[in-house]
């Protein structure tokens, strides 16, 4: 497993990996204040695995090994969304826990890059049903610095009407890294009609957030 790329290549490191991930999130997520894994994360598990026993097989075809890298694909794709979006940048993730679950930990040696200052906002249009794309811009005349403003941290939450609506940024649970100005969101045709709040923060190439950017919503089509 390289420092660049913490989930494994090889099939029988990445099976022990994401068990071994499941398992300890599963025991400590209500510490961490996320979502569990949950059923879809176990079923993709256990379909790899069922997959790859296949491949191991004497009489194993072209089919097989198809399957097992499309199991794969998938399982990779859930195991990065859940970390990414709930263990990476939570404060709540300890460094013990980065360690035994094999996930990054993070260098908090000082260098020359300095903290994000700037602030950043976003412009949303509606390209399809469950989605919502998100064209991120600086907000004028707060600091700009490449270096600073390496990337946006973009924190979001789904709300459904009656619940209890966000107040700032620190209020989303979710969130995702991007370098890219657009980024679609697609939700889950349940979120119809509920409410999606954002509120973005740069993110210099060390991981470290400047400040919170105001917070806007849009209805999921």
């Amino acid at each position: 497993m390289s420092k660049k790329d913490y989930i494994p290549s090889k099939d029988t490191q990445l099976l022990d990996f994401s068990k071994n991930l499941t398992e300890y999130a599963t025991s400590n997520f209500a510490r961490w204040k996320v979502p569990a894994p949950g059923d879809d994360m176990t079923d993709l598990i256990s379909t790899f695995e069922y997959c790859l026993g296949k491949t191991s097989l004497p009489n194993r075809g072209k089919v097989d090994v198809l399957e097992k890298n499309e199991a794969k694909k998938a399982l990779e794709k859930a195991l990065r969304t859940y970390i990414q979006g709930f263990l990476a940048r939570n404060p709540n993730v300890s460094n013990i826990d980065r360690e035994k679950m094999r996930l990054t930990i993070y260098d908090t040696i000082p260098t020359s890059v300095a903290d994000p200052t700037g602030q950043a906002e976003a412009e949303i249009s509606f390209p399809g049903r469950t989605q919502l794309c998100l064209r991120i811009k600086h907000i004028a005349g707060t600091p700009t610095d490449v270096k600073s403003n390496y990337g946006f941290r973009v924190y979001y939450g789904i709300f459904a009407q009656g619940a209890t609506l966000p107040v700032s940024g620190k209020d989303l649970n979710q969130s995702r890294f991007t370098r890219k100005k657009m980024t679609l969101f697609t939700f889950q045709p349940e979120d119809t009609g509920k409410s999606a709040f954002f509120s973005i923060r740069y993110e210099n190439s060390k991981g470290i957030a400047g400040p919170w950017g105001p917070m806007f919503s849009a209805v999921i089509p």
